[in-house]
């Protein structure tokens, strides 16, 4: 159906470009889809809270340990919820959030090498305190 017939339909609902309505089986597929990201989002952060409160974990390992399970939860939000898998047609998906993770990857880097640069191109304190008398 043409852009033009169906806006000359009376029963034609304002839908966005492309979309395809689903039957019952595919919308309950996708909902078992997000109650499986939900209940893993909820446990990645539950096991977070428990990492950071007990002592059953060697101390200096916590940090790591968040961290990680921070990425696994990335990955389950990524996978689950915005549905970005590395199928056929999510190529352009998959490379936007490639695309976006080097901006802030370099972002983070640059941020370090200055403040780790940033004593080595400041004036001495000798030279700074002589300038203010």
């Amino acid at each position: 159906m043409s852009h033009s017939e169906q806006q000359g339909d009376p029963n034609h609902a304002a839908t966005a470009e492309g979309y395809e309505g689903r039957d019952g089986e595919e919308e309950s597929e996708a909902l078992g889809s997000y109650l499986i990201g939900l209940g893993l989002a909820a446990l990645l952060t539950v096991v977070s809270f428990f990492i950071a409160r007990t002592t059953l974990v060697w101390q200096p390992s916590i940090p790591v340990a968040l961290a990680v399970l921070a990425i696994g939860q990335m990955g389950v939000h990524l996978v689950f919820f915005l549905k970005i898998t590395t199928g056929p047609d999510n190529v352009n998906n998959v490379l936007a959030l490639a695309f976006g993770v080097l901006i802030v990857m370099l972002i983070i880097v640059g941020s370090l090498w200055i403040m780790a640069h940033m004593n080595h191109n400041m004036m001495p304190m000798d030279q700074i305190m002589r300038m203010q008398r």
